[in-house]
């Protein structure tokens, strides 16, 4: 059963081995939420995510015998970087089952820091029941990322850490997976502060704790994908799942988009850099599903291993919805120096020319016409209106492409 003393022998087994991360004060998220916000920074750790804690607490707990035999893990990727990370610097060797849709800078990582890496199936728990077939076969230790208490004993010295930072909080927010970080972190709180509410955050493509919260028993979804790969579970742990019921106060869900958004926000506000799963929580404060106004809150960013193809299109996608990229389909005469007085509209409002595409025989204009796709980098939605009012006081037709 896990306790506080639990979490409390488990922070001094890990010390000095684990990054104290820092527990700043965000001002401009504080100035949009009208909170205090405090973001907890655990991808700073070394292995970019919190994962570490509860990885090393189980390590540091095996036998000698099991040191010998070996470790084995699944994971999307965290998990597998911290189980590679602290085994293979005690001289144990580790196997690591990640799913095939595993981002490539993961699968990297976790070779990199020592592990064997197996991929095989398409999700978390295919992966994971190739992982226990494995531990079996070879007789290896199979270190759980979540449904383990070493390992929930582990996550939790992160919310004793939090309190030591910043003991008045009214609350603190966390995402969820199967449940092994909330679990941890609320246990160590609640036990210590009842007073603070505990706050959970899934992707609403995977949100198998908050099914299970709601169907009073563990429910598993259908698989999905997700930019929070890191927490997309499709069950919630059975040791994990109790303890969720007993110290969480409330689940709430963040969506693709309000990811992205605020994977954008952290980098370009912040100078932060987070994965999907690592900005659940700021989502889900930056879309007002936390509490409302003047509370102080602390805010996990839990793990920055993004792809960066995939930071690439978050970046791409943010600027297009805030309106500094945007792309027009304009008609022009199909003559020697249509292109080059259009070019003379467009400078004069200042927009900037990055990718244009031309061409005369399709969308299905006719002869003697010609369309022209511009994407063109702005200040924002008020220059887009300068520029399309341009555009048609020039006498041009166009329309906006998504």
């Amino acid at each position: 059963m896990l306790t506080l003393a639990s979490i409390k022998n488990a922070r001094e087994r890990i010390r000095g081995s684990i990054v104290v991360t820092p527990f700043v004060h965000s001002e401009k998220f504080s100035q949009q939420t009208g909170n205090a916000i405090f973001l907890k920074l655990e991808n700073l750790q070394m292995t970019g995510a919190f994962k570490e804690r509860g990885a090393l607490n189980k390590i540091l707990l095996l036998s000698e015998e099991e040191r010998r035999r070996g470790v084995i893990a699944a994971s999307a990727g965290n998990h597998a970087q911290a189980v590679a990370y602290h085994a293979t610097k005690r001289g144990i060797q580790a196997q690591i089952c990640m799913p095939l849709t595993t981002p490539l800078v993961k699968v990297s990582a976790t070779r990199g820091y020592g592990a064997e890496v197996i991929l095989a199936g398409a999700n978390y728990d295919e992966a994971c029941e190739e992982a226990i077939r494995r531990s079996k076969e070879f007789g290896l230790t199979f270190i759980h990322p979540f449904d383990d208490e070493a390992v929930i004993a582990g996550q939790g010295t992160l919310g004793l850490e939090m309190l030591e930072q910043h003991g008045d909080l009214d609350a603190v927010v966390i995402p969820i997976g199967g449940g092994g970080l909330i679990a941890g972190v609320a246990c160590a709180v609640k036990e210590t502060n009842p007073k603070i509410k505990v706050i959970g955050v899934q992707s609403s493509r995977l949100a198998s704790m908050k099914a299970a919260i709601e169907n009073h028993k563990i429910v598993t979804l259908p698989a999905n994908k997700t930019i929070a790969d890191g927490i997309a579970v499709r069950s919630a742990g059975a040791l994990t799942f109790p303890l969720v019921q007993k110290y969480v106060d409330e689940i709430v869900t963040v969506d693709e988009e309000e990811i992205a958004s605020a994977i954008l926000q952290l980098l370009e506000k912040e100078k932060m850099l987070a994965e999907g799963a690592g900005a659940a929580a700021t989502a889900a404060l930056l879309n007002k599903k936390t509490p409302n106004h003047g509370k102080k809150l602390g805010v996990l960013v839990s793990a920055g291993n993004i792809d960066v193809s995939l930071l690439s299109l978050i970046i791409r996608r943010g600027l297009v919805k805030d309106g500094r990229l945007v792309r027009l389909r304009i008609h022009l005469p199909d003559r020697p120096g249509a292109l080059q007085e259009l070019a003379a509209v467009i400078a004069v409002q200042k927009a900037n020319i990055v990718e244009t595409m031309y061409d005369r025989a399709y969308y299905g204009v006719v002869l003697g016409d010609a369309v022209i796709d511009i994407t063109m980098e702005t200040r924002g939605p008020e220059h887009v209106a300068d520029l399309t009012a341009a555009l048609d006081a020039a006498g041009y037709t166009f329309e906006r492409v998504q």
